[in-house]
């Protein structure tokens, strides 16, 4: 027989309300009584059928995941991270890929919503970084939760979780210039996400500090993609006067760098030191292994999660927003400069 909210009720002696706050959880229910029903929860196994709860009442305990991104690793990382605090507060998932560039995406977004009764969003880039979709989901009354790059927060309209991609590009950089290297090629991602951005300028921030002059013809414009990083290794090996250092914007790219240096008979880390961002299964799957920053989106995702139910339930912390910063990860794609 399939364990109902009555058993529960029963069994930790309070009513079947109580036992709804409970997993519902609210803020009203003491904590000695809070004990009595989780314990029974437990002693019977009982799961909360979500879809009925949202159907008997006006809340709705559904929150959307949508993205538009290329990297696969980082889409599973945000979806398990969410995944494990949904349940964690008894929420479920709905996970809807869709095209940022699409003429009627607000309106995509909000039909989606609508139909699937969604009490709050998470967004991650491109949508977080787009002003019109946070004003549609403000103007319909629905909680949202953004993951931005960035060190300021833009407002405080949302919570928010920053990535401080400048400080970790940062730290990648002075890792290379403390190993000898002066001519440190760079592997963009698309400029149209702002972590790219942020990664340059970290980048550019610490020649500055160590008193190297930038060399623009080194910065080479690319995508976040493997092929973006063979081309741009090409173009950078070709060059007279080479790199022996190259930073891409994330580890696909380094991947693909990697993958045309070895094309080319170049030895890693002896001849030349390759470097990416993220630690996603790219950096590892290679040989040598690739230092990056470790950018821990699973937690990202389980935080941003947490601050976005909480705006649900209405409760709210002290912050609403959190800042992380990616740690530099040493591994064997990056040595010293040899003469």
């Amino acid at each position: 027989m399939k364990v109902t909210i009555n058993d529960v009720a029963k069994l930790s002696g309070v009513s079947i309300k109580t036992v709804s706050r409970v997993t519902n959880n609210e803020v009203s229910v003491r904590q000695a009584t809070r004990d009595k029903v989780m314990a029974a929860i437990q002693e019977l196994n009982y799961q909360p059928n979500l879809a009925a709860r949202s159907l008997a009442g006006t809340k709705s305990y559904t929150i959307a995941y949508i993205y538009d991104n290329p990297n696969a690793y980082y889409i599973i990382d945000m979806q398990n991270g969410i995944l494990s605090e949904c349940r964690k507060q008894s929420f479920e998932l709905l996970i809807h890929p869709c095209n940022s560039k699409s003429a009627d995406i607000i309106e995509e977004i909000v039909s989606m919503i609508k139909q699937s009764r969604i009490a709050g969003v998470v967004l991650t880039p491109p949508f977080s970084e787009m002003p019109s979709v946070a004003e549609r989901l403000t103007e319909i009354g629905v909680k949202f939760v953004r993951i931005l790059s960035g060190r300021n927060v833009p407002d405080t309209d949302s919570p928010c979780i920053m990535v401080n991609d400048f400080d970790a590009a940062f730290e990648i950089s002075q890792h290379l210039i403390d190993l000898g290297h002066t001519d440190i090629g760079f592997i963009s991602g698309g400029k149209e996400h702002k972590s790219t951005l942020e990664r340059i300028e970290g980048y550019k921030a610490a020649l500055t500090k160590n008193s190297i002059d930038c060399r623009e013809d080194l910065i080479i414009d690319g995508e976040y993609s493997f092929e973006s990083g063979v081309k741009g290794a090409e173009q950078l090996l070709a060059k007279p006067n080479r790199p022996t250092a190259i930073f891409s914007c994330n580890d696909e790219i380094a991947a693909g760098a990697l993958f045309a240096s070895r094309l080319q008979n170049i030895t890693i880390p002896e001849q030349l030191s390759i470097v990416g961002f993220e630690n996603s299964p790219f950096s590892r799957q290679t040989w040598p292994k690739i230092t990056t920053a470790d950018q821990p989106n699973q937690t990202i995702a389980k935080h941003a999660t947490a601050l976005l139910i909480n705006d649900i339930r209405e409760q709210k912390p002290d912050e609403i927003c959190e800042q992380i910063t990616p740690s530099l990860l040493v591994r064997d794609s990056s040595g010293a400069v040899t003469n």
